[in-house]
């Protein structure tokens, strides 16, 4: 059975100081607050932040670390690159891939993006697959056409065993940031359709198992209505992760 994930993206956002302290907040909330069982919850802090925040989030079972991207080659002469050994080494168990301001602000392609799913793989580390469409292509009404692309260029490229260990993340790119949100709707009908492809691509067990989450300007207001989506298995949040009661009551909509 696929899980339930609340992620949160911390994006290029706080201070050392800052960092510790809103995990902190985040790991007492959910041990006081979060009575169910059937959520997994992922914090992802900056490059920096990852061994203490890492540190915390250690004692509570239901928090787990993430990195924001990851270096497709294992070692070398890459100045400013982090590999994927150095990631497991620090406890990270997650890895954001393909997200869209790296794919549009450091023209990431799809070749890159297996070969750094592949390389976190290798780790032992869950890439979050992220994948979604533009404006333009939304208004267009080409948005199933062009996710569907996407996965073909992507984890089309991964056995069945990597495909297993990996999470897919929705974005629809005209929602990050924008104060936009795509209807429940809107989000269930393109998770369905991301399902279907998966199924295309490997099997229907495998694309039934495979969790999928929303991540387009989630807050508390929408996502319990966002959840309960057939096909909608969590969010990867981002501007309210940032916040700890925020982050808490997106948690709390399963």
């Amino acid at each position: 059975m696929r899980k339930n994930i609340v992620a949160g993206n911390w994006k290029m956002n706080k201070t050392y100081q800052d960092a510790l302290a809103l995990v902190s907040e985040i790991d007492n909330m959910v041990k006081d607050e979060v009575t169910a069982d059937n959520v997994e919850v992922i914090v992802t802090p900056p490059f920096p932040f990852l061994q203490p925040v890492g540190k915390l989030v250690q004692g509570n079972p239901r928090l787990h670390l993430a990195a924001q991207d990851v270096s497709a080659h294992e070692s070398g002469a890459y100045t400013g690159e982090v590999s994927a050994a150095m990631l497991k080494s620090v406890g990270v168990e997650y890895v954001l891939v393909g997200h869209s301001e790296r794919r549009q602000y450091h023209q990431e392609d799809a070749d890159l993006l297996v070969k750094k799913m592949k390389a976190a793989l290798g780790q032992g580390i869950k890439p979050i697959f992220c994948c979604g469409e533009p404006l333009e292509v939304r208004e267009a009404e080409d948005h199933f056409k062009y996710v569907n692309e996407q996965l073909r260029d992507t984890v089309a490229h991964l056995s069945n065993e990597e495909f297993d260990q990996i999470v897919i993340a929705y974005e629809p790119i005209w929602a990050i940031g924008t104060g936009r949100t795509a209807s429940s709707q809107q989000a269930q009908e393109m998770h369905a359709s991301i399902r279907e492809e998966l199924s295309r691509i490997f099997d229907a067990e495998a694309a039934y198992n495979k969790t999928i989450l929303y991540g387009g300007s989630a807050n508390p207001g929408n996502a319990k209505e966002l959840f309960s989506q057939p096909d909608v298995d969590g969010g990867l949040i981002g501007g309210a992760s940032l916040k700890s009661r925020d982050f808490t009551d997106i948690i709390k909509a399963f």
